[in-house]
């Protein structure tokens, strides 16, 4: 059984949906949630599933190898679910093709340093767009640049709204991203 830690800063729809379903999984579990905001929903949402958390600041998370150290103890995979500091180099050694991120779009397009949640979504319908999606991949140094793991597209109309366009992102989110994360878990056994 692979151990599963997750990195939110939000609301934890994603996270809850990752924990949820690896409960009746027979490949991982989530052993624990860790987020650099001790006011995010997802800490709550992962503490009535019984999950254990860990805040952290900012020089904790960048200065030191505390950590590193943590989850070398409790996790053999990182998944991030809309986690918005960049992962630093220790972590990615210690993790290499082993941290799995969601964005909000078709990478290689709205990706990078501020595209995240609804800045991306404004942005798919500021430049009108016909279609937008999600994008798993494994983390690397830079911002939304690692290797493409999975994709999944839907159409959007010029009528959408953001708040349109991310309801269909997040429906292709919670659909697709549990599925894929316990996929790579397997592949790499």
């Amino acid at each position: 059984m692979k151990r599963i830690a997750i990195f939110a800063s939000g609301s934890g729809t994603n996270a809850e949906n990752i924990i949820r379903f690896f409960q009746s999984s027979e490949t991982a579990i989530v052993t624990r949630v860790l987020s650099n905001n001790e006011h995010a929903k997802v800490l709550q949402r992962s503490k009535s599933l019984k999950i254990k958390t860990l805040t952290f600041k900012r020089n904790t998370f960048f200065e030191s190898n505390d950590i590193v150290e943590l989850l070398k103890q409790e996790a053999d995979f990182i998944v991030l679910a809309g986690f918005l500091w960049k992962i630093p180099a220790n972590i990615i050694e210690a993790f290499p093709n082993k941290i799995i991120n969601i964005h909000p779009a078709l990478l290689p397009k709205y990706g990078g340093k501020g595209m995240y949640g609804m800045n991306v979504h404004k942005a798919v319908k500021e430049n009108n767009e016909l279609e937008t999606g999600i994008t798993i991949h494994y983390v690397n140094e830079n911002y939304d640049e690692g290797t493409i793991i999975f994709q999944a597209k839907t159409a959007i109309s010029l009528d959408d709204t953001p708040e349109k366009i991310a309801q269909k992102v997040h429906e292709l989110e919670y659909k697709y991203f549990p599925k894929v994360i316990e996929e790579v878990i397997l592949k790499d056994e």
